[in-house]
């Protein structure tokens, strides 16, 4: 069974990779053989962690990109196929929520802001690379989505409407790139990532001991063992998957 979590000779390419889920992503692939291609707004922190693949003796890029950029998403795109030749794993993880006052204080430069990295990101890069998977030897698309995509999430609409359509959009790609391009999704719950920083936690704990049977947050590691069973050969039978990863959010 460990031989199909085996992502040797692979290349895996993970936008938000430089903090977070992402980068616990980014290192799990790398643990597991594959050359990891890392990007974020900030070129600097994905630097940081190609290092610490390095580090460990595996092979890394960084690479500076907002996914919201239609055109900078292409750039990086061929940036990364030039660098290594192929993209077989595309992880959609780059996200943002930020805080309101209220519905109507929401700017139409904050919606667009949501709405650019959560979808029209994700969109832009797995038409881009799924359709090169799919006219070559195949490939995974993991898509990072939200369980606020699926329940109601107060001060969270916009990002809530946005991850609805990264859902719909993992179906329809599914579809679309299928039977060699597998292309799944999962629905995080709360994890502690440095986003939770900002949070009142005396506060959340008390919800999590209501709403979430694991009584708790998720940590960033916690992640992983879903996102290499959506990168590897163990679920090469499923695509169009929702799998939600929330400790049983409801």
């Amino acid at each position: 069974m460990a031989d199909d979590f085996d992502l040797h000779g692979k290349v895996a390419l993970v936008t938000g990779g430089s903090r977070g889920l992402g980068r616990q992503m980014a290192l799990a692939f790398a643990k597991r053989g594959a050359k990891v291609a890392i990007t974020s707004r900030k070129v600097e922190q994905c630097e940081a962690t190609a290092k610490e693949i390095e580090d460990a003796g595996g092979e890394a890029f960084a690479f500076g990109c907002h996914v919201a950029d239609w055109d900078r998403c292409g750039e990086m795109v061929e940036a990364v196929y030039e660098r290594f030749g192929t993209i077989d794993v595309l992880v959609n993880n780059a996200g943002m929520s930020p805080l309101y006052d209220s519905l109507a204080d929401v700017s139409e430069e904050l919606f667009d802001k949501v709405i650019g990295v959560n979808l029209k990101g994700p969109f832009r890069l797995t038409a881009l690379i799924g359709k090169r998977m799919a006219e070559g030897d195949g490939g995974s698309i993991i898509n990072i989505s939200s369980i606020a995509s699926v329940q109601p999430s107060p001060h969270a609409e916009p990002y809530g409407a946005a991850k609805a359509g990264l859902n719909a959009l993992t179906g329809s790609f599914a579809w679309a790139y299928g039977p060699k391009v597998r292309v799944n999704a999962i629905l995080a719950g709360p994890f502690l990532t440095d986003i939770s920083r900002a949070w009142d936690m005396e506060a959340f704990q008390k919800r999590a001991d209501s709403t979430i049977p694991l009584q708790r947050g998720g940590q960033p590691e916690e992640i992983v063992g879903a996102a290499l069973y959506f990168a590897s050969s163990a679920s090469s039978f499923t695509t169009g998957a929702l799998l939600r990863v929330d400790g049983g959010s409801h």
